[in-house]
């Protein structure tokens, strides 16, 4: 009786032992190999010639060096001449998680390939708390745009067909844009509408038109055209939050619609960029604790807390047979963060000092 319950207990020290060692190993390299999507760069294209100067590394060297341009474009509201002074090889070598080449060709003594370059993103928040710039949460979102093109020298109102704006508007993009805007149809009811509204354009909510669509988040840009000059009434409706900014737009013989319509969108990234701002200063931390036999549920709340931009660290502080012990710092405030866990299956128990998750 002693001995088989010796070895009993024997047996259940080595399982828990090899449980632990196994979890060790899950949170140390699970991690570091699972990385969000969002701060990976795609379809990076590199051409050069295939001559007897063709260097690989070189080639790889570029492809590193235009990404971090990219992802740094998409996560701050710095200008590109801003980054291209930051770039530094060695740097980026150490920010990069993982690349893989997707696609190369050689094609009339020239190599063309597609690369993919995913970052790390803690590595990439430290880099840039070090340089005292504020990166924010890169979330694409969809939204409304009204144009409307106001000839104050012919006391005429353009819309939709008639509007370079409203024509030309999608047709200009860059790979880092977080926002897509949907334009409204061409519908003889709405053109009546702004029409009936044109001598208080600038007061008017547009909710009857805004109203058709089902989307929170819109734009209502006003362009007032005298001869070279356009002067813009906007109204931004984000995360409902409206913002109002009137901005000027000087125009000459070598400009084009196209320059006036990146400023505009530029200015629209940097709003939506501030308000999803992530004050790396602020360093909340959180402690939680999970149940160490509940494999499944201490894997997907480490996915988790990887997939919160707002999380900058985590890692287990202690564990026992009963418990895992998690440490987190977190870039915001602790209702934040409960907020974050609401529509997933994770759920939060906060009654206690030390949270508890379910």
């Amino acid at each position: 009786m002693f001995n088989t319950l010796k070895k009993k207990n024997k047996l259940d020290l080595l399982i828990y032992i090899f449980f632990l060692f196994f979890l060790i190993f899950f949170s140390k390299f699970s991690t570091s190999n699972v990385n969000a999507n969002t701060y990976k760069i795609v379809d990076l294209k590199i051409s050069k010639p295939y001559d007897n100067n063709f260097n690989k590394k070189a080639v790889i060297d570029e492809a590193f060096e235009k990404a971090f341009v990219q992802i740094i474009l998409k996560i701050t509201t710095l200008k590109q001449n801003e980054i291209i002074k930051m770039k530094n090889l060695k740097t980026i070598y150490s920010l990069v998680e993982s690349f893989s080449i997707v696609d190369e060709k050689f094609i009339e003594n020239k190599y063309i390939s597609k690369f993919e370059v995913e970052f790390n993103k803690k590595k990439l928040f430290n880099y840039l708390e070090k340089k005292n710039i504020s990166p924010s949460i890169p979330t694409e979102k969809k939204l409304l745009l009204i144009p409307i093109l106001i000839n104050n020298k012919k006391n005429k109102i353009l819309l939709f067909s008639e509007n370079s704006f409203y024509l030309n508007w999608n047709k200009f993009n860059k790979r880092h844009y977080l926002l897509s805007y949907i334009l409204p149809n061409e519908d003889i009811e709405d053109i009546n509408i702004i029409k009936k509204n044109i001598s208080t354009i600038e007061e008017y909510n547009f909710d009857e038109i805004i109203s058709k669509y089902v989307i929170d988040d819109y734009i209502i840009l006003i362009l007032f055209q005298k001869n070279n000059s356009y002067n813009s009434l906007i109204k931004i409706n984000l995360n409902n939050k409206l913002i109002i900014l009137n901005k000027k737009f000087d125009w000459n013989e070598n400009q084009s619609i196209e320059d006036i319509i990146y400023n505009l969108k530029l200015e629209f990234e940097n709003q939506w960029k501030k308000l999803n701002i992530i004050n790396i200063s602020l360093k909340l931390p959180i402690t939680l604790s999970v149940d160490s036999k509940n494999y499944n549920l201490s894997s997907k709340l480490e996915k988790k807390l990887y997939d919160l931009d707002l999380v900058s660290n985590y890692y287990i502080d202690s564990f026992t047979n009963k418990k895992i012990i998690y440490k987190i710092i977190y870039n915001s405030t602790p209702d934040k963060f409960i907020n974050e866990f609401r529509n997933s299956n994770i759920k939060l128990d906060t009654s206690n000092p030390i949270w508890s998750v379910k």
